[in-house]
């Protein structure tokens, strides 16, 4: 995760990224990721790109994590 902001505390840019080659091995291995770059938040999913609704960052924290466990988790399943 990165993230910056301007003096006053206002967000910037941010970027998330959950990056495992095993799952998918183009994009550099970024299996998911949101981020603000190219002047739209965007969200990154094997490959394709979609725009996202923004409303706090943290809601977009939230979000990035609730679906990065749950696609770890169904990569430990199969692997086992």
């Amino acid at each position: 995760m990165r993230a910056s902001t301007d003096k006053k505390g206002n967000l910037l840019r941010y970027s998330l990224a959950y990056i495992n080659p095993n799952i998918y091995n183009h994009d550099n291995g970024r299996v998911l990721g949101y981020d603000n770059n190219h002047d739209y938040h965007h969200r990154h999913y094997m490959g394709k790109v979609e725009k996202v609704n923004f409303s706090t960052f943290e809601e977009i924290q939230i979000q990035f994590e609730a679906e990065w466990r749950r696609l770890h988790d169904d990569y430990q399943k199969k692997k086992k």
